[in-house]
């Protein structure tokens, strides 16, 4: 994201246009954009005004499920903005985040024995996860904080699954479809400790 920030101006827009761009139907309130992106509420404010100027999104009502179902106001991705496909493939098209990045954050989270990113962060839509991790003592909520933070950088929710690695091998002998599915299809695998074949096959 740092050669974005600096091309863009500050990494603060980069978080929201990928925000937009990953959720282009969705309307956002303005508390609602502080907490995806973790940014504070002027700097929301600020980038909010900027990119209205330019016309890339506009205000408009929509429904919001509460306790019960009622019409606010929110900011949209205006698909009339005239640079909409080139912003898009420029922003969506850089590597969300530094790989090296990714293993550094969730090497506190217990003893990583795998960690796999699929879905988002190799552009495949049919992943059946974002994030697989495998290991030992690994701790739910530190993952979750991890997750969080992450998914502030790149504007979208992350599905992601974790097993304790005695779990994980059990699954791989019972060919668990969910694992094949994950380790059969496109991937990377950022730290393999197990030693995975590099191809998996269905039997």
């Amino acid at each position: 994201m740092e050669i974005l920030g600096k091309l863009f101006g500050s990494e603060a827009r980069v978080k929201i246009l990928r925000l937009f761009f990953l959720n282009e139907e969705t309307g956002f309130e303005m508390k609602e954009i502080e907490k995806r992106t973790k940014l504070k509420a002027p700097t929301v404010r600020k980038e909010i005004a900027a990119l209205k100027s330019i016309g890339f999104i506009k205000k408009k009502y929509f429904s919001k499920d509460l306790p019960l179902k009622k019409k606010v106001q929110g900011w949209f991705l205006d698909n009339n903005f005239s640079y909409k496909r080139e912003l898009k493939d420029l922003v969506l098209n850089t590597d969300m985040i530094d790989r090296g990045d990714i293993i550094s954050r969730f090497k506190k989270t217990g003893v990583i024995k795998l960690l796999v990113v699929s879905g988002i962060f190799i552009k495949e839509n049919d992943s059946r996860t974002d994030i697989l991790i495998v290991g030992e003592n690994l701790k739910r909520s530190s993952i979750e904080n991890v997750l969080r933070s992450i998914e502030s950088e790149i504007g979208k929710e992350l599905s992601y699954a974790f097993f304790d690695t005695k779990e994980f091998k059990y699954r791989i002998e019972m060919y668990d479809k969910f694992i094949y599915d994950v380790l059969d299809y496109p991937h990377e695998r950022l730290v393999d400790k197990i030693g995975l074949p590099d191809k998996f096959t269905r039997i």
